[in-house]
């Protein structure tokens, strides 16, 4: 890597939000007393992270809009909330912006991929529609449609385990997309983690390697980052040993995303150097674990602004992480690994 490469890391955000004041009813959780109530743009996201000059793009991640699984598979109205989301981001990606919106046309380079809502637990059939109306809906921008989500972290025990949702998995890496992994278990406790071991050798087994489908799975799997003995907490060894399981999964990669939203208050108002000492534990299991060729940095905006000092949460993420890179002693090679590379190679950007 030549020299003036290594001083501009390129860097790839593999997990952002982004949705316009017009269609702030459409989001499934957005009351007006929500702290992220109101339109959250392009233009808004270019100021977050200013001081990154090197940043190539992001990756969009649905926003889990309103949406009807039943209604959907019969007749597809259950499917409009996700679908207008997949119009507002062909807007984006195409650089067709309409007034107000909070993004130019030039803007659209910076859409490297795009991950939207679907339906899996309706099974593969009705999968196979829902795929065909979102090819539809984004038009010229379908090359971006890089994986799809539904997000598990409030859903109930089992969901993620039932036969159609397996099959619509296997659809999914025939198609050769990805799918997003969003369980949480600060919230939710080991379950999930179980659930999720479970998941990966099912949707696995017997599957051709060349269509085993690709899993990234969101902000750690949502760790409890308040606990202080690590050695004796059980649900820190359950998190870790849930990493070690998917760690030794080729096609399993992990997002180092979404850290904030799990910690203290006390601990989000400390400084980068702070944040890490007390994070580490869990940042040194996933490195071990999954190397840099399968980490990749996201930084959850803006859902990573909640609670934090004005235009300070992306900047501190990344330092964060910066952090990490430095204590493990990773080379330039791998530091581009974690900062653009893992995202590029896991989405086919």
């Amino acid at each position: 890597m030549a020299s003036d490469e290594q001083l501009l890391l390129p860097i790839i955000d593999s997990h952002i939000h982004l949705y316009p004041s017009s269609e702030i009813d459409n989001l499934a959780w957005a009351k007006p007393d929500h702290p992220l109530y109101g339109q959250k743009s392009i233009e808004q996201y270019k100021e977050a992270t200013k001081s990154t000059p090197s940043l190539l793009g992001f990756v969009f991640v649905e926003t889990d809009r309103k949406h009807d699984l039943e209604s959907g598979a019969a007749d597809g109205s259950g499917w409009d909330g996700p679908l207008r989301e997949v119009r507002w981001l062909r807007r984006i990606a195409l650089g067709e912006p309409k007034d107000g919106e909070g993004h130019t046309a030039d803007d659209k380079k910076l859409c490297l991929g795009i991950v939207p809502w679907a339906p899996l637990p309706s099974g593969p059939a009705a999968l196979e529609k829902y795929l065909a109306k979102v090819e539809e809906e984004a038009g010229d921008a379908w090359p971006k449609v890089k994986g799809f989500r539904y997000l598990l972290q409030d859903k109930p025990n089992g969901t993620m385990l039932e036969q159609n949702f397996i099959d619509s998995l296997k659809l999914l890496g025939r198609r050769g997309f990805v799918f997003e992994v969003g369980v949480d278990q600060h919230r939710r406790g080991r379950k999930q983690l179980d659930e999720l071991i479970e998941l990966v050798d099912r949707v696995h087994d017997g599957v051709p390697e060349n269509e085993k489908v690709k899993l990234i799975i969101n902000h750690l799997c949502k760790p409890d980052f308040s606990i202080y003995n690590l050695t004796t907490d059980p649900s820190f060894n359950a998190w870790r040993t849930t990493i070690y399981a998917l760690g030794k999964v080729p096609q399993v990669y992990m997002k180092l995303s979404g850290g904030f939203s799990e910690m203290p208050e006390a601990l989000r108002a400390q400084d980068a150097s702070h944040i890490f000492q007390s994070t580490f534990g869990w940042l040194g299991v996933v490195l071990a674990t999954f190397g840099a060729k399968r980490i990749m940095f996201g930084s959850d905006w803006p859902v990573c602004t909640v609670g934090m000092p004005e235009g300070e949460a992306w900047p501190r993420w990344k330092e964060v992480v910066d952090k990490m890179c430095w204590m493990a002693s990773l080379d330039d090679e791998e530091r581009a690994m974690i900062f653009g590379g893992t995202a590029k190679e896991a989405y086919g950007l």
